[in-house]
């Protein structure tokens, strides 16, 4: 029984010093900003998204991938929102590998709408071997698999800093105060002008990674507003069966009453 007790006050002892150092490492308030997607009215901003596709396409695709993304994703209703001419030039841009052809040999064709976006690397050996020994994550759903969410996502885009000082980091890492353990392999990425956007938005960091972190909220959610519409008439439905359920029961039971 002794030997019991010892057990849980070793490993109540190890949780609290376990919470500590996690907590020591990334006790920083994330930004914050009015997600035009969050709550049950909640929908996404076309011209945010179809910007996000553009950092995404010029900063982030060199490294990570969308592989869960279609092209014919982009002309979908509740996405970017491109029009069919537009998605499929867009495709257009990149090459895939088809076949066999009648030779029996694979070869290389300008991509369709029907085709998943086109990954950065062919395995990820390679991505790590190119990134200094670290994977850079795919974005697909990102969004959902980050505690914090867009908030994080957004907060560590625009989380470089100097490191603190006494601080030494190892060539390639990068201090960020908002990253878990505050250290990154990924160099900044944004800066002023980075891109130029065809819609003619001023592009700061803070534009970039607000569009950038749509897109990815997208990705992860695609169906987002369709939900959304979906719960709006369900509830309307419930709200309507439930008044016409209390006046029948009123009707019933004062007839029940007047029996009586």
């Amino acid at each position: 029984m002794k030997n019991i007790i010892k057990l849980f006050f070793l490993i109540f002892l190890s949780s609290i010093f376990l919470t500590k150092a996690y907590s020591a490492g990334e006790k920083t308030d994330l930004l914050t900003i009015d997600w035009s997607f969050k709550g049950f009215f909640g929908k996404f901003d076309r011209g945010s998204l179809q910007r996000g596709y553009q950092v995404y396409t010029e900063v982030c695709a060199s490294c990570h991938s969308m592989k869960y993304l279609s092209y014919r994703n982009l002309a979908e209703e509740g996405g970017p929102e491109f029009t069919q001419e537009q998605a499929k030039a867009i495709a257009s841009n990149f090459e895939v590998e088809d076949g066999p052809n009648s030779d029996g040999e694979m070869f290389t064709r300008p991509a369709k709408l029907s085709d998943k976006f086109v990954l950065p690397y062919a395995n990820i050996e390679e991505a790590k071997v190119s990134n200094g020994g670290a994977y850079p994550p795919d974005m697909s759903v990102l969004v959902k698999a980050r505690s914090g969410g867009a908030d994080y996502i957004y907060s560590v885009l625009l989380g470089y800093e100097d490191p603190p000082e006494g601080m030494i980091l190892d060539d390639g890492v990068y201090y960020n105060k908002y990253m878990y353990g505050n250290k990154i392999k990924m160099p900044k990425q944004l800066y002023d002008d980075l891109v130029t956007y065809n819609d003619g938005t001023l592009a700061t960091p803070e534009q970039m990674a607000k569009d950038v972190v749509t897109f990815m909220a997208w990705s992860a959610e695609p169906h987002l507003e369709a939900r959304h519409k979906i719960g709006f008439r369900a509830l309307i439905y419930l709200f309507i069966i439930t008044i016409l359920v209390y006046f029948s029961m009123k009707k019933i039971w004062s007839r029940v009453e007047s029996e009586v």
